[in-house]
């Protein structure tokens, strides 16, 4: 995968805590530390999308669509 560098500004307070986790080895470097934190943040807002979205369909009205045809395909099973 094609990797870009950027620039960025980060609060002191944050850089410092980056640095520690750095320090301890739970990053190898800060800038897979930002990757991994802004991967998390991606992932969890578009969880967060894909969940609004499904709020807003009717349930009633995807179940009718889920059994569409549905009793039609029941008469054709063997009798068990």
């Amino acid at each position: 995968m094609a990797a870009s560098k950027i620039a960025i500004t980060i609060d002191d307070r944050m850089l410092k805590q980056l640095d520690l986790l750095v320090k301890s080895k739970y990053f190898p470097n800060r800038s897979k530390a930002i990757q991994e934190a802004v991967a998390e943040k991606l992932m969890r807002l578009e969880k967060s999308r894909l969940a609004q979205e499904c709020a807003k369909l009717d349930p009633v009205f995807e179940q009718s669509i889920a059994e569409e045809g549905f009793s039609a395909e029941m008469e054709e099973w063997p009798e068990y």
